[in-house]
């Protein structure tokens, strides 16, 4: 069995996970280029993923830090990486700081839900989102003093707050 093989199911290295960072940001660089759009690029390595920030670009960027978007290209992106890597990608890329925009938003969305909770109801249920942004919001209930779990399948998979 073959060293790629028999490593498959385990966690990437720190040199794999950089050699994804300079993946993405080939592809990144071939999309910023075709759309004709500025952009610093920004890799960095932590918690056992790639990640891949743009900034700077002004107005050009912010048309492209909408969520929606962003989960997009990052997708794209991820396929991009597994192409030449032959493995799953889990990088996460930031465009002109829409990453902490909505881990800021999803803050406000559990301090609102923990409220409901102080007022009564036995569950809060919140609106679908990408599994990066339940894993935030299962870290941000968890500091909280508070119980998630996720619900439901695919696009619809959401996050349940009850009170610990």
């Amino acid at each position: 069995m073959s060293e790629h093989a028999t490593r498959s199911h385990e966690e990437p290295t720190t040199e794999e996970l950089e050699a994804e960072g300079d993946h993405a940001a080939d592809y990144i660089e071939g999309l910023l280029d075709i759309a004709d759009l500025d952009g610093d690029l920004d890799i960095s390595v932590a918690s056992g993923r790639a990640y891949l920030s743009i900034t700077g670009g002004g107005e050009d960027l912010d048309r492209l830090s909408m969520p929606d978007t962003v989960q997009a290209l990052q997708e794209l992106t991820r396929l991009a990486v597994q192409s030449e890597t032959g493995r799953f990608s889990r990088l996460i890329l930031d465009i002109g700081g829409s990453r902490e925009a909505r881990a800021t938003e999803l803050r406000g969305l559990v301090d609102a839900a923990i409220a409901q909770l102080a007022a009564g109801r036995s569950e809060v249920e919140l609106e679908p989102m990408s599994s990066y942004e339940r894993k935030l919001v299962h870290d941000i209930v968890a500091e909280r003093g508070h119980h998630s779990e996720s619900r439901g399948e695919g696009r619809d998979r959401r996050l349940v707050i009850t009170v610990a």
